[in-house]
């Protein structure tokens, strides 16, 4: 007999939800994990319960309103292993977390608005401890919704800027039908 959470769909009108993503990645109790360009905690929060009370996300976002969103959602629901970061993650070191002490990065969505997408990728790989790994989620270029396709990114350019920073790609993971799941590794 499946569970209630089993039962749910994965997707809902092409979009993934955000456990099922997260359980791809395969997070574990006491990961210290970095959401970048988290928004409105659309990943921070199951990541947090997927890393345990043991374990530590970092919400960053530019805009200071998603992260009171963040921290009020965390508060509502009793977590209290997220820390909010205000960050722009278009400058060298604008995570402000110390060098190889993260285990897990998710860019979600951001490196298309992104100016300096090379610094974002920089970033990431400069906060990885050796072995951790990043998820990039982008948008499809075919994808009916999203930003203008002039400024989507394609796979092969996302992998493309990873590679130059040093990652090297693991694989590819289920991202719903309008984006695309890509999993680096330092």
């Amino acid at each position: 007999m499946l569970t209630r959470e089993e039962a749910r769909p994965s997707t809902h009108a092409g979009f993934i939800r955000p456990e099922s993503v997260i359980d791809q990645w395969r997070l574990k109790r006491g990961d210290h994990v970095a959401d970048f360009g988290a928004g409105h905690g659309y990943f921070t929060l199951p990541a947090a319960r997927a890393v345990g009370a043991e374990g530590k996300i970092y919400a960053l976002d530019v805009q200071r309103a998603t992260l009171d969103v963040i921290r009020s959602r965390a508060k509502l629901v009793h977590l209290l292993n997220i820390e909010t970061i205000w960050a722009d993650l278009e400058h060298p070191g604008g995570s402000k977390l110390k060098d190889s002490f993260i285990d897990f990065v998710i860019v979600a969505n951001i490196a298309f608005q992104a100016e300096s997408k090379d610094v974002i990728f920089k970033e990431a790989f400069r906060i990885l401890r050796p072995g951790g790994r990043a998820a990039i989620i982008e948008w499809n270029e075919d994808a009916k919704l999203g930003p203008p396709r002039e400024i989507r990114i394609p796979k092969r350019k996302v992998t493309e800027l990873a590679q130059l920073v040093g990652f090297h790609l693991e694989g590819q993971f289920d991202a719903g039908s309008d984006h695309y799941g890509l999993l680096f590794a330092k």
